[in-house]
């Protein structure tokens, strides 16, 4: 996918004067860079000091740890799997190659590669996932926690390929802020996890290749910020990385100023990135995990480094724990909301383990949980691993007494019933900063579950380069849990990260008590002269939820979309379904009552255009159910929809 003159004129009215003037600064710079390439300062001395303290491998629950080895081996025959790309050859990866599409990217300086164009370069995500090295923090931590030198001569050799294979500024590994951020954090908790292993410092800081990468990383972060209207969850992976390397690698002439001004860029950012509430601003729901991870992260190397963390930075992570701790489900899944791909900050545990339940555990032993905050009975390696380094702390701030079920700054809100129902109501924002990156066209939809189980699903994301058709139907307002007037959505889209006119959404009451009836009512002007008011009702003694959608308005010809999860089967008949799926072992039903005034029917799996799918992750996807009305709204009277489960 390559950007139009078009896109770029679009993409620069989403700018200020500022953001323009600073990106002026930086393409002066990179042609600079192209000839200029001086070389790492040189290095004496330097001893890695940022280590474990000791009781901390021994503190890792055994059944996180063999989750971690049987990952580990897998890794050391070779498999993994990224994105829903199965592959069989990381024994020996080739650095460049995209196993989705067969294809190798070009070699050249960085800012000259054409990484949008999955023509020429192949999957910019397949490329890069690899290289952000969290699979070499796994096989570390495997030889921490079993001391077996395979996996750490296994380390070794593939960082030695990796720096021989991508000098600096040269290739696709050299474009993006947020893959040297994260490269960066990786290498940190290889050397401290590869501690007790012999040839350790030889890899590291007796290692000239070694250093000058880390030099040239630190020196691109701090040349090349994201800016303005990009300053989302990148810049927050910028500044973490930054601050990591510059205190646990601290052995550069320049590194007390990177980590200065890291820490005071990842202190603004972070303000920035989170509401009040302690929601990520994005709007999307695994970004707040990503970037509240990273934040952890950072503030692990800082205390273990002595260096004075700013409180406001623990206070966002602490009502970013509480917000997340607020919202998620009775198995811990929080909302599928915005954009989603799979981005974690650190990765040291195996598969199966929980990334939510780890988060609040980090929470509980960093900050203390509180009373209303659900039980985690999942274990993970990374909250020893965590809690060692990271100074326990109770900020001076006043912590919910209750469980949060309205988010006024983010516009959401959590409706619970009986048998663990649980729906998310969206009446916020669009999404964060001008170009609303990472925001679907989802104002006012829902998301239904019972038990855990997606019942009324938001359908995910599924991919970001590449596959224009897909990208538009995932983020689309047919592919959500709302209404569509005159077949366009309620913003407009710009790009495949751009969205030039944003809906704005205004939640108008919210009523949750804990027994009774809970409510919530909200619009938005997204249809230009209509106004789409919708209100939502869960009645907990029927166990019925209850939607009404009325358009205010000129008449609208509309489609109202229901997605239904993958475990859901639906007997549809006129305006009533049937759903059933198996939870435990057991069957469950419910009925849905669709709106009489329009025509419904079922799609499943359709591909022209797209509709009736479902990921549940980046680069995966599965058809699933999706009801669709299509009929009139003349303003008369409102369409009601009746979901009743079944005991």
């Amino acid at each position: 996918m390559t950007m139009s003159a078009g896109w770029y004129l679009r993409r620069l009215s989403r700018m200020g004067p500022r953001e323009i003037g600073g990106r002026a600064v930086d393409a002066v710079r990179r042609r600079r860079w192209r000839s200029a390439r001086p070389a790492c300062p040189s290095v004496t001395g330097a001893r890695f000091t940022a280590v474990l303290p000791a009781g901390t491998i021994a503190a890792v629950p055994p059944d996180a740890a063999k989750r971690l080895i049987a990952e580990a081996d897998r890794l050391m025959y070779g498999h993994a799997e990224y994105f829903g790309v199965v592959r069989d050859d990381l024994a020996d990866p080739d650095w460049w190659y995209d196993p989705k599409t067969g294809r190798r990217a070009p070699w050249g300086y960085a800012f000259d590669v054409p990484y949008r164009d999955e023509d020429t370069v192949g999957d910019i995500k397949q490329i890069w996932e690899l290289s952000r090295h969290q699979y070499l923090t796994q096989l570390a931590a495997a030889y921490a926690i079993t001391g077996n030198e395979r996996y750490a001569e296994r380390v070794a050799e593939h960082l030695r390929s990796w720096w021989a294979a991508n000098a600096p500024l040269r290739g696709v590994h050299w474009i993006s802020g947020i893959e040297l951020g994260i490269r960066l954090l990786s290498w940190v908790w290889i050397r401290r996890l590869l501690d007790g292993w012999p040839g350790a410092a030889g890899l590291f800081e007796g290692n000239p290749v070694a250093l000058n990468h880390i030099w040239h990383h630190q020196r691109w972060l701090a040349a090349f910020p994201s800016r303005g209207s990009s300053a989302n969850n990148h810049v927050i992976a910028e500044a973490a990385g930054q601050l990591a390397a510059a205190c646990a690698f601290g052995w550069f002439p320049s590194s007390a100023r990177w980590r200065a001004d890291a820490l005071r860029s990842l202190e603004r950012h972070l303000r920035g990135n989170t509401f009040d509430s302690g929601l990520n601003r994005e709007l999307a729901t695994e970004y707040h995990g990503l970037v509240l991870e990273l934040g952890l992260a950072a503030v692990a190397e800082a205390d273990t480094a002595g260096v004075p963390v700013p409180a406001s930075i623990r206070l966002v992570l602490l009502r970013m724990t509480d917000a997340l701790a607020a919202i998620v489900d009775s198995c811990l899944r929080p909302p599928r909301q915005g954009d989603a791909d799979d981005g974690h900050g650190l990765v040291v545990d195996g598969a199966g383990t929980d990334r939510w339940g780890s988060l609040l555990a980090t929470g509980d032993a960093v900050f203390g949980s509180l009373d209303w905050w659900p039980e985690v009975t999942g274990t993970d390696v990374r909250t020893p691993l965590l809690a060692a380094l990271i100074e326990p702390t109770r900020p001076a701030t006043t912590r919910p007494a209750s469980r949060p079920a309205h988010f006024a700054d983010a516009g959401l809100t959590i409706l619970r019933g009986p048998g663990e129902i649980w729906c998310r109501c969206d009446g916020g924002p669009h999404g964060f900063l001008s170009i609303a990156a990472h925001a679907h066209a989802d104002a006012l939809s829902v998301e239904v579950r019972h038990d855990g189980v997606d019942v009324l699903a938001d359908p995910g994301t599924y991919c970001y380069h590449g596959q224009p058709a897909w990208r538009r139907y995932f983020r689309s307002t047919l592919g959500h849990n709302t209404l569509e007037s005159d077949g366009s959505d309620q913003s407009v889209s710009g790009g495949p990260f751009l969205w030039l006119r944003h809906a704005r959404s205004r939640v108008l009451a919210v009523d949750t008590p804990g027994e009774g009836v809970a409510r919530w009512c909200a619009e938005h002007d997204g249809y230009q002269r209509s106004v789409h008011r919708r209100r939502v009702e869960l009645t907990a003694a029927s166990r019925e939820l209850r939607v009404v959608d009325e358009v205010r308005g000129p008449s609208r010809d509309v489609r109202l979309a229901f997605h239904l999860g993958p475990a859901i089967a639906a007997d549809l008949v006129g305006n009533r379904a049937v759903l059933t799926w198996m939870r435990d072992g057991e069957g469950r039903s419910a009925v849905l009552d669709l709106p009489g005034q329009l025509s419904w029917r079922a799609h499943r799996g359709e591909t022209d255009p797209p509709l009736g799918w479902y990921s549940a992750g980046f680069g995966r996807k599965e058809p699933t159910t999706t009801l669709v009305g299509t009929g009139f709204a003349d303003g008369a009277e409102g369409f009601t929809t009746v979901l009743r489960f079944r005991g």
